[in-house]
C-alpha cells in the first residue's frame, strides 16, 4: 500500500508540473502560483479534517509553516521557469538539485550521515546539472529558475520531515497558509493578472490542489514505514513532464542535455537510496 501511495504521489506531481507549466504559458505565472496555493489550502484542510490526528503541537504547525514557505518559493520559480523554458530541463534541474540540497542540509544541520551511495549521487549531480543547463554552450532557458525552485523543494521536505507523524496532515495545511501569505504581496503587485475567466481560475486552483494532494500522498506513504521505497518512487515524478514535454510539445534537447537528464535521474535514485 505504501509503495502504491508513493507511486501515486509521483504521478500526481508529474501531471501537476506539466499542467502548471502549460497554464503558465497562457496566464501569468503569478496567478498560477497564488491561485494554486489557494486550491492547495482548500484540499489540505479538507484532508486534515477527514484524517484525524493524534496530537497537534505548535512546533508541528511551525515546521509545517516553514515547509509551506519552501513550497511557495518552489512553485513561484518553477512556474516562472516553465513559462519560458523547456519542461524537459526546468523540472529535472529543480528536482535533482532539491534532493541534493536536502542531503547536504541533513549532513550540515541535522547531523545525518549518508552512505557512500548518497555521496556518489551528489558527485553525479554536479556534471548532470552542467550538461542539462547546456554546458559550455550557456544555460538553457529556465535553468536559473529551476535552481531557485530546488532550494524551496529542499526546505519543503526538510521542514515537513521534522513534524511529528501524530500531527496528521495539519502541518501540510499550515504550510498552505504560510505559502498563501508569502505569495500575497506578489499577487497584489499583479492584481490585474488575477482577473481571469472562471475556467482559468478553476484550472489554477486544480493545479494547486493537485500539488497538495501529491504531498499528502507522499506523507501517507512515508508514515507506513516504507520510507526508502516511498522516497525513491516519489522522486520519479520528473520523468512524466519530461516525457510529455518531448512527446506532446515536441521539445528538443541536445545530446549533451540528454546525457545530463540521464545523469540527473541516476543521481536522484542514488541520493534517495543513500
Amino acid at each position: 500500500m505504501g509503495a502504491l501511495l508513493a507511486l501515486s504521489s509521483a504521478v500526481v506531481y508529474g501531471i501537476v508540473d506539466f499542467a502548471g507549466g502549460l497554464l503558465s504559458r497562457h496566464i501569468h505565472h503569478a496567478a498560477v502560483t497564488f491561485l494554486g496555493q489557494l486550491g492547495g489550502l482548500l484540499l489540505a484542510c479538507a484532508a486534515a479534517l477527514l484524517l484525524p490526528a493524534g496530537a497537534v503541537h505548535t512546533a508541528d504547525l511551525l515546521w509545517g509553516a516553514l515547509s509551506g514557505v519552501g513550497s511557495g518559493v518552489a512553485m513561484r520559480f518553477l512556474n516562472r521557469g516553465l513559462s519560458r523554458g523547456a519542461m524537459s530541463v526546468v523540472v529535472p534541474v529543480s528536482a535533482v538539485t532539491g534532493v541534493a540540497l536536502s542531503v547536504l542540509c541533513g549532513v550540515l544541520v541535522l547531523g545525518d550521515r549518508p552512505g557512500a551511495v548518497a555521496w556518489l549521487g551528489i558527485a553525479v549531480t554536479v556534471p548532470a546539472l552542467w550538461f542539462v543547463s547546456g554546458g559550455s554552450g550557456g544555460a538553457g532557458k529556465g535553468t536559473a529558475d529551476g535552481l531557485f525552485a530546488s532550494a524551496g523543494v529542499a526546505v519543503q521536505y526538510l521542514a515537513l520531515g521534522q513534524a511529528d507523524p501524530a500531527s496528521g496532515l495539519w502541518p501540510v495545511a499550515a504550510g498552505r497558509v504560510a505559502a498563501v501569505l508569502l505569495l500575497l504581496p506578489d499577487a497584489a503587485r499583479h492584481a490585474r493578472r488575477l482577473k481571469l475567466p472562471p475556467g482559468r481560475c478553476v484550472q489554477a486552483l486544480l493545479v494547486g490542489a493537485g500539488a497538495a494532494l501529491g504531498l499528502v500522498l507522499y506523507l501517507l506513504a512515508a508514515q507506513r514505514q516504507l520510507l526508502a521505497v516511498a522516497v525513491v518512487l516519489a522522486s520519479l515524478y520528473p520523468a512524466l513532464p519530461v516525457i510529455l514535454g518531448l512527446a506532446l510539445l515536441h521539445e528538443r534537447i541536445s545530446r549533451r542535455q540528454a546525457l545530463g537528464l540521464l545523469g540527473a535521474g541516476v543521481a536522484t535514485v542514488l541520493l534517495t537510496l543513500g
